[in-house]
C-alpha cells in the first residue's frame, strides 16, 4: 500500500478545513466563516481504496500577509510543513478571481520538491463560466493536475483523494486503522471552545481570542472535569466574551459541553476563566506559552 503526508494549503477562508473534514469523513478541524480560523497543524487520516493508501492530510493555517507576530509564526509553520510532505493539495476558491495571494502561494509551491494538485473548491456556489475561467487561469501554473470540487457537497472528492494517494510512496500505514486524527485531548477542547466563540463574536475579536486548556481529569459520578482559560487582549474584549450578566459565556459552555461529551463519552463539567493578556499576538514569550 501507499502512505504519506499531504499538506492542504491556500489563502484564508478557501475551505481547507471543510475539505479535510469531508475527506476524513469525521470532524477533525474546526470551521468558521472567519478568516484565519486554523492556527495549528491538524492531521486527518483518510483511507483510500484505489489505489490502496493511507492519506494523512495536514490542514494548515491560511497563508496571508502577516499583521502580527502570530501571523508571521503561522506562515513560518506552513513553510516548514511544505518541506516535509510527500504532496500538496492547493485549494483555490472558485467563487473569487485568482488574486495576488494565490499567485504568491503558487510561486512558492512551484519552487518546492513536492508535486502539487490544485483543488478548485466551492464549485457548487460558482457559475459555470466562473469555474472555467478559474481553471484556465490556474492552468498557467502548470501543476500536476486540477480538480473542480465541492467540499460541502462532496462532488469530486473521490477522484481528488485517488489522485493524491497515487502520489504517495509505498510504505506501511502511519496511523492505526480507524484513527481519524492525532490531536491531543487538550487541543480538541481548545479548538471546540474557540469554534463556539467564533460563531458568536464579531469585528476584530476573533483574532484576539485564544483558548488554553488546563487540567482534564476524572470527576465525581463518572464526570470529566475540564478547565480552560479564554485569553483576550483588552478589558473591553473580556466583557464581550462574558456577555451581559454572563450570557455569552453560559451559551458557549452549553454548546461546547454537548460536543465535548460526545468526544469523551461521559458527562463533562466545564470550567472557563476569561483573562486579559495585553497584545498577546505580539509578545514572543507569551506566544510560546500559548503553544504557537
Amino acid at each position: 500500500m501507499r502512505s504519506g503526508l499531504v499538506a492542504v494549503v491556500g489563502r484564508p477562508n478557501v475551505g481547507k478545513s471543510t475539505l479535510v473534514n469531508a475527506l476524513v469523513g469525521h470532524k477533525v478541524a474546526i470551521i468558521s466563516a472567519r478568516p484565519q480560523t486554523t492556527r495549528n497543524l491538524i492531521r486527518g487520516v483518510v483511507e483510500v481504496a484505489e489505489p490502496l493508501a493511507q492519506l494523512v492530510l495536514v490542514d494548515t493555517p491560511g497563508l496571508h500577509k502577516p499583521q502580527t507576530k502570530l501571523g508571521t509564526r503561522l506562515n513560518r509553520l506552513v513553510a516548514g510543513t511544505l518541506s516535509e510532505v510527500d504532496a500538496v493539495c492547493f485549494v483555490v476558491d472558485a467563487t473569487q478571481p485568482i488574486g495576488r495571494g494565490d499567485q504568491l502561494i503558487a510561486e512558492r509551491l512551484g519552487q518546492g520538491p513536492a508535486p502539487v494538485v490544485v483543488a478548485l473548491n466551492k464549485v457548487d456556489a460558482a457559475r459555470r463560466p466562473q469555474v472555467v475561467s478559474q481553471l484556465t487561469a490556474a492552468g498557467g501554473w502548470e501543476f500536476r493536475s486540477y480538480f473542480p470540487i465541492s467540499a460541502r457537497t462532496g462532488d469530486g472528492l473521490e477522484a481528488l483523494a485517488s489522485e493524491l494517494a497515487g502520489l504517495l510512496p509505498e510504505g506501511h500505514p502511519l496511523f492505526p486503522p480507524g484513527m481519524h486524527s492525532d490531536q491531543p485531548e487538550a487541543v480538541v477542547v481548545s479548538e471546540i471552545l474557540r469554534e463556539r466563540f467564533l460563531e458568536h463574536l464579531f469585528q476584530e475579536l476573533p483574532h484576539s481570542l485564544a483558548v488554553v486548556t488546563g487540567e482534564i481529569e476524572a470527576g465525581s459520578a463518572g464526570r470529566v472535569r475540564v478547565q480552560a482559560d479564554v485569553v483576550v487582549e483588552r478589558e473591553s474584549q473580556k466583557g464581550m466574551v462574558i456577555g451581559k450578566a454572563g450570557s455569552l459565556l453560559r451559551q458557549v459552555k452549553s454548546e461546547a459541553r454537548r460536543e465535548l461529551e460526545a468526544v469523551f463519552g461521559a458527562p463533562v463539567e466545564l470550567m472557563l476563566r476569561v483573562r486579559v493578556e495585553p497584545d498577546w499576538q505580539e509578545r514572543s514569550q507569551l506566544l510560546d506559552r500559548l503553544g504557537f
